[in-house]
């Protein structure tokens, strides 16, 4: 574990598309905690729509930076479950992530590069070494998350791999024009706002405006700066431009859509 972290309480986050309706999330816990009972077990969210990798990877990306050093984060989005993709652990400069090699870690890896990367294969850190082909939440990554947790070393649950091998999600990156930037929508969230791919960094100190879906959609600094159902774009709180509609849904209104084109525009 890390230094500052002796004699804290361990804490491991949970991301995942099992939703609240089955007892897939209460199991893993279950298995934690029958591993450490004293582990600090956080819900980032379970709410991922299904098999949405790109979705996992933006949650986690913008929820990692608000927990202590030596957290462990498991996210389980895997629609290869049960295949030869790899199931994985990764030292990072704030703590550890453990899941599938399917590009859901691709986005904390862009921010913090790995350390170190094993695959998990480590048999005595599972919960069974035959595990189920469809539930490797349970049999896998809880146990193994937990085991990191309570000052299991990396190097003990399995072989090293080249962090440069980790499979990266395809996703598109932000142009810098002599006009402004070039982006797209990356993230949907619970309320319709569209994030976009644009840090707001490129857009602070500068008069701005977004070309969207046919529209011109000003620059704002909260959402009750237009009227009610006008949409706006702002800095979002993870730092991204953002378009949303005050008191309405972006998406539902605008029809835009992950991947879509967007312009920042300077004036």
């Amino acid at each position: 574990m890390y230094e500052n972290c002796i004699g804290q309480q361990p804490v491991v986050t949970l991301l995942s598309d099992f939703g609240d309706r089955d007892v897939y999330v209460g199991v893993m816990k279950g298995v934690i905690a029958q591993i450490n009972s004293q582990i600090m077990v956080v819900d980032l969210t379970h709410q991922i729509p299904p098999q949405d990798i790109a979705a996992a990877r933006f949650s986690l990306m913008n929820a990692y930076p608000y927990f202590p050093l030596g957290t462990v984060h498991v996210a389980v989005v895997d629609p290869g479950v049960g295949s030869r993709r790899r199931a994985i652990a990764v030292e990072f400069a704030q703590g550890f992530l453990v899941g599938p090699d399917n590009g859901i870690f691709s986005g904390v890896l862009s921010q913090s590069p790995a350390i170190a990367v094993v695959e998990v294969t480590n048999l005595n850190y599972w919960r069974t070494p035959q595990p189920s082909k469809t539930f490797h939440g349970r049999d896998i990554f809880a146990p193994v998350g937990a085991n990191l947790a309570s000052g299991v070393p990396l190097k003990q649950l399995g072989q090293h791999i080249d962090p440069a091998s980790l499979v990266k999600l395809d996703i598109a990156e932000c142009k810098q024009t002599t006009t402004g930037v070039l982006g797209s929508i990356q993230y949907i969230d619970g309320f319709g706002n569209l994030v976009s791919n644009i840090p707001g960094s490129y857009v602070q100190g500068k008069s701005w405006y977004v070309q969207a879906a046919g529209l011109s959609i000003p620059a704002c600094e909260t959402y009750s700066n237009v009227k009610e159902g006008e949409a706006m774009a702002l800095i979002d709180s993870h730092g991204w431009v953002e378009i949303a509609v005050n008191s309405g849904n972006a998406h539902s209104q605008l029809q835009l859509n992950l991947q879509d084109a967007l312009q920042v525009l300077f004036f």
